[in-house]
């Protein structure tokens, strides 16, 4: 790569996207950040209050800047925040230094979302934020921290559900392609009668017979196979 390329690549890269689109994408997530928030605050509390999680507001642009992505469907939603969240709370139980729980809490969330197959990006931010603010988190125990969890995840999953279905060019969730193998095409070779049919479509004469010209497109296609077999051996 030129150092001319490498610095480009720093430049900000042009995205298609009309003002419209944009502006509804930014509606859309702050519309669904308050209603979360709403939500939060007037479902029963308890002992312990239900917090928005900052997290949310990464989802938030998935959601709504991106509802086509495999990062965004619901699956990558629910299942990346939660396992996350364990990463984060196991990790702030079993190392005592924090700076080191972090790196474990994120490192461990997309170890785990790649094996569940829920790579959810802001679910590392849900990690990490266990192993930061576990101070706060630590009195309220496991359950009270997975219903924060599962809350946030949940009704931003029923904001994203109801808003992107309503907002026109879009459906949501994206169910995955199934899998399509390619055919497998076997060449068309012309035969001789073929090469007779095309012969017969020329204008202009052509001083060679259909058998001479049969055995050049014979041995010239000998020689392509060969040409192609040494450059791949």
């Amino acid at each position: 790569m030129s150092a001319v390329t490498f610095l480009r690549s720093f430049l900000p890269q042009g995205t298609p996207i009309h003002l419209a689109e944009m502006l509804r994408s930014g509606a859309a997530g702050g519309i669904a950040i308050l209603a979360l928030a709403w939500s939060l605050h007037h479902l029963p509390q308890h002992q312990y209050p239900l917090l928005l999680l900052g997290s949310m507001a990464a989802s938030a642009v998935l959601l709504f800047a991106a509802p086509h992505s495999p990062f965004s469907q619901p699956w990558n939603l629910v299942a990346g925040h939660g396992i996350s969240a364990l990463a984060g709370w196991v990790s702030y139980l079993l190392v005592a230094d924090p700076l080191l729980a972090a790196g474990v809490a994120v490192g461990t969330a997309i170890f785990l979302m790649y094996v569940l197959n829920c790579l959810h990006p802001p679910g590392a931010a849900t990690a990490l934020t266990l192993v930061l603010g576990s101070a706060q988190f630590q009195p309220m125990g496991g359950r009270w921290v997975t219903l924060i969890v599962l809350a946030n995840a949940g009704i931003l999953l029923l904001l994203a559900l109801l808003i992107n279905n309503v907002l026109p060019h879009r459906r949501y969730p994206m169910a995955a392609a199934a899998p399509v193998r390619p055919k497998a095409e076997l060449p068309v070779l012309p035969e001789q009668n073929d090469i007779e049919w095309a012969l017969n479509q020329m204008d202009s004469m052509i001083d060679i017979s259909v058998e001479d010209l049969a055995d050049i497109y014979a041995r010239a296609q000998a020689h392509a196979q060969a040409r192609l077999d040494s450059k791949t051996s």
